[in-house]
Parts: C-alpha cells; structure tokens; sequence
C-alpha cells in the first residue's frame, strides 16, 4: 500500500487495546536510511513521552495493527509500548 504524510496526518490514531483516541500524527520518525520507524503524535499528561520534546507521543511502527480508510489502529499498552 503506498500513502503519502498527508494522507497519513488526516486519520485518526486509535489504540485498540482500550479504545483512546490517541490523536493525528503531527510527524514521521525515520531513519537514515529511509525506512519510518514510527509515527509522532501530540501528547497530553501521559506516561508515553519520547525525547521529540515532552510532550510528544511515539508510536513504534511495530505498533500498527491496520491503516484504514478513516483510522490508525495501534495496539500499545497503558504502562508502554514493550508488547507491540
């Protein structure tokens, strides 16, 4: 499936294991070599902060359960992301 970043940044981020709506994604992490690493999203007075700045939210790309036409479906827990 190819999608582009703004395809991407209209959908909403959905963790499946509880039903949050996590938010949109506001950037890509990536690395050098071209290969995205996982998705940015805006956070709030959560555990999940990434070194992005303090608020931010990571989403290991391993974490992505379904890209659908409306929605992001994640699978992370509320104590972290290790059970991806």
């Amino acid at each position: 499936m190819d999608i582009t970043f703004c395809e991407l940044r209209n959908k909403d981020v959905v963790n499946v294991s509880d039903g949050k709506k996590l938010g949109r994604i506001i950037d890509l992490s990536m690395s050098t070599s071209g290969q995205v690493l996982g998705l940015i999203l805006p956070g709030d007075k959560s555990v999940f902060k990434t070194v992005v700045n303090a608020t931010s939210v990571f989403v290991p790309w391993r974490c992505i359960c379904k890209i659908g036409d409306d929605a992001i479906l994640v699978n992370i827990e509320s104590r972290g992301f290790l059970s991806c």
